[in-house]
């Protein structure tokens, strides 16, 4: 795309006032820029393939929604148009106004187009961006210091993955797949992981971190990189300015020390360069989510936020909707059920949510039901699955949720399943769960994936709750 179509476009997303269509409206990353053009006072509707909670909550925010690939439902006097790459090439409305010439862009077009101009800090990573980039963005925001963000999960204190300020600074999470976050330019980035996935897109493991490097060159001159300390190619990452951060591993720039754990929050002190801010609060559970605070109390320093405002604002973080979330949360000396929800779906992000609630429950037969997501990544990644999985005491596999993806022949649950020595493992159907739960004992309760798992949360829940 050349400059000047770039500037076109920048000022259709910040000064056009004419309607805005989505397709694909009900993802998460989607639905924070309809958000933004709601705010301002944009009309905005779309279409996605399955109305949820989530999605009924948009349209009660002012968005018309429908649920079917129907081109009479679509808007006709839209000035632009988002898509997600999830949108089949052969979707009726897609196909519509791209042969009608519509103005079409992809959802990292129009995050390109909104931080053009701002300070931007975005954060990448194969996991571990939606809380790093919401505990950001929640420490500028709580401090006073404000910023736009632009969030991948909905955060536990606002219940939004979208807020707006006066101050021209964007909080960004810079999305892998399809090589999205190419399109930023950060004058801060963070690096939270580069562990194999979307091999879909990228094919190798080298080709995915050849594109982490190449979003390391887009850092602005003078700006700053923070990483997760000893990632692989590390010394390879671009940036003049790197700060590595980690847990508790001392080498870093950043880490924490003197870590305890108190009725479910860790207590810590950070240190960034030599700077050590002490007595900090975290009401998040995993170690893993330390690591994540360590990076974001990182960049707050850098910006100039004074320590006291950044103990503040992280004693009162809520965390994540489906990011280590307690649905049941544990009583006074950990006794009775312990319910969590997570969105974890790649082996290292299982790892650090079974350990991080293993630690926090050491007494607790720890049960874990998990929903692959996506064919792709449950065949390239089972062994990493099954190892990782046989960390809980007891698990139980839900079919593939297939997102994007139709079935590959030979792949299944049962894939993983084939890759475990365990003797407590087994594959149930979804609607058999919430029965599961109800006849046997659980005192650990983890239910973790990216697809439609969480709709099985409430009764599962109240099931829970009734014992």
């Amino acid at each position: 795309m050349d400059t000047k179509s770039k500037i076109s476009i920048t000022q259709n997303v910040k000064q056009g006032q004419g309607p805005v269509y989505f397709l694909g409206i009900g993802g998460i990353g989607m639905s924070a820029l309809a958000r933004y053009f709601i705010s301002r006072h944009r009309k905005v509707s779309g279409y996605d393939r399955a109305a949820t909670p989530f999605s009924k909550k948009l349209e009660d925010e002012g968005m018309y929604i429908h649920y079917h690939d129907d081109v009479n439902l679509l808007d006709p006097q839209a000035e632009l148009v988002v898509y997600t790459p999830a949108i089949p090439a052969d979707h009726k409305e897609l196909n519509f106004y791209k042969n009608n010439d519509y103005l079409l862009l992809k959802r990292s077009d129009v995050l390109e187009a909104v931080t053009n101009g701002c300070y931007t800090i975005a954060v990448a990573g194969t996991h571990g961006k939606t809380t790093t980039s919401t505990l950001i963005a929640h420490i500028l925001r709580h401090s006073g210091y404000g910023c736009n963000a632009f969030l991948g999960g909905i955060s536990a204190n606002y219940d939004t993955n979208f807020w707006k300020s006066d101050n021209h600074t964007c909080v960004v999470e810079a999305d892998e797949y399809d090589r999205s976050f190419l399109k930023l330019f950060p004058d801060v980035a963070i690096i939270t992981a580069m562990d194999a996935d979307h091999l879909d897109i990228y094919g190798t493991e080298k080709n995915m971190q050849d594109a982490f490097i190449s979003f390391t060159e887009n850092i602005k001159d003078k700006g700053l990189l923070i990483y997760k300390n000893n990632l692989h190619r590390d010394t390879e990452l671009l940036a003049s300015n790197k700060w590595s951060y980690a847990a508790t591993d001392a080498q870093a720039d950043c880490y924490a020390r003197n870590i305890t754990v108190q009725n479910g929050a860790y207590l810590f002190d950070a240190v960034i360069n030599d700077r050590t801010i002490q007595q900090l609060t975290l009401h998040m559970g995993g170690r893993h989510n330390v690591e994540n605070a360590v990076a974001a109390v990182a960049v707050a320093l850098h910006v100039g936020i004074h320590e006291e405002k950044i103990r503040a604002a992280l004693s009162e973080f809520k965390g994540v909707k489906r990011r280590f979330e307690y649905i049941v949360k544990p009583s006074a000396g950990n006794t009775g059920i312990v319910m969590i929800d997570d969105y974890a779906h790649h082996p290292e992000e299982l790892r650090a949510l079974i350990m991080g609630a293993k630690e926090l429950f050491p007494g607790k037969k720890c049960t874990l039901v998990f929903q692959p997501h996506l064919y792709s990544r449950t065949r390239d990644l089972a062994a990493g699955f099954a190892e990782v999985l046989s960390l809980a005491d007891e698990v139980l596999l839900l079919p593939i949720y297939p997102a994007r993806e139709l079935p590959i022949p030979g792949v299944s649950s049962n894939s993983i399943v084939e890759n475990m020595k365990h003797p407590h493992v087994s594959v149930i159907e979804k609607d058999a769960l919430p029965g599961w739960v109800l006849k046997n004992d659980v005192q650990l309760l983890i239910m973790s994936g990216a697809g439609d798992i969480d709709s099985l949360v409430e009764p599962v829940k109240k099931i829970v709750e009734a014992r």
